[in-house]
């Protein structure tokens, strides 16, 4: 294998050269990149001001001029290898090269409320959301970055039809450790000796005038309450009270009627002593 072979096989995309044109055509040009290989730039590929037209190319490229060049493919057919050139400087990343979880580096282009916008070679700038920014609360991202400041971030979705890049710069941090203070250990408390014992018994703690009244009421409210009487109850309560009426002024007539003889026998006896005299 030859030493030009080797050359040629170590080219890969996107690598830049400076072409010397060696040849013009209605297709495009004939570069002589310094591989011992001329390569081919067609002109679709010829970088142009915007809103330009080219109608010759010998009008922008002429034998001689020196260009800057990026490797755009290298095709191999029938055993040749053909080297396809573009001036258009190609993206330092390509939508089929994004990968989630793919580490890149970039810069600050842009500041938002809502996070930071960051030029990392793709089509779209990423998105560095606030709530990506560290593990800690945020207020504003200005807290964390600055345009211009070079980050490295971790992609975390992809979103092509959108052209969408969500990237986030807390997952390449550490997590913060949680520390945990344990409590010392109190010792465990003296038992109290027996005189001690007697002292606590004799500083009980008077009863509260509010616990007496609670207490008092909580018996009255337990109290069982009294039946209240039926009607036959009450009519036979009232009879047994007229029947003790009826007794005992009958039993006070008695002792009347009683007295009363008693008081004319001794009377009588009284008199028949007085004659006999």
């Amino acid at each position: 294998m030859s030493a030009e072979e080797v050359t040629i096989q170590k080219i890969e995309p996107k690598m830049q050269f400076t072409g010397k044109v060696i040849k013009v055509n209605l297709a495009g040009a004939v570069l002589d990149i310094g591989i011992g290989k001329p390569a081919l730039l067609h002109v679709t590929q010829i970088a142009v001001p915007e809103n330009t037209q080219i109608k010759r190319v010998d009008d922008i490229l002429q034998v001689g001029q020196e260009v800057d060049v990026w490797i755009r493919r290298v095709a191999r057919k029938d055993g040749e290898e053909r080297i396809e050139l573009t001036m258009i400087k190609p993206l330092d990343l390509e939508w089929r090269e994004i990968k989630v979880g793919n580490t890149v580096k970039g810069k600050v282009v842009r500041l938002e409320k809502f996070g930071a916008f960051v030029e990392i070679g793709a089509e779209r700038p990423g998105l560095v959301h606030i709530s990506e920014m560290a593990h800690g609360y945020v207020k504003v991202p200005s807290d964390v970055v600055k345009e211009g400041d070079e980050i490295e971030a971790q992609i975390i979705d992809v979103n092509r039809r959108k052209k969408q890049i969500k990237l986030s710069m807390k997952a390449l941090q550490p997590e913060p450790e949680v520390v945990v203070e344990e409590k010392p250990k109190s010792a465990p408390a003296a038992r109290p000796t027996g005189e001690a014992k007697r002292e606590r018994r004799s500083e009980k703690k008077p009863r509260r005038k509010s616990d007496v009244d609670n207490s008092a009421l909580l018996e009255t409210i337990n109290e069982p309450a009294e039946a209240e009487p039926t009607v036959m109850e009450i009519a036979m309560r009232v009879a047994m009270e007229k029947a003790k009426d009826r007794k005992k002024s009958q039993e006070s007539k008695k002792d009347k009627s009683s007295s009363k003889e008693q008081e004319d026998i001794l009377t009588r006896t009284l008199e028949n002593k007085v004659q006999t005299n």
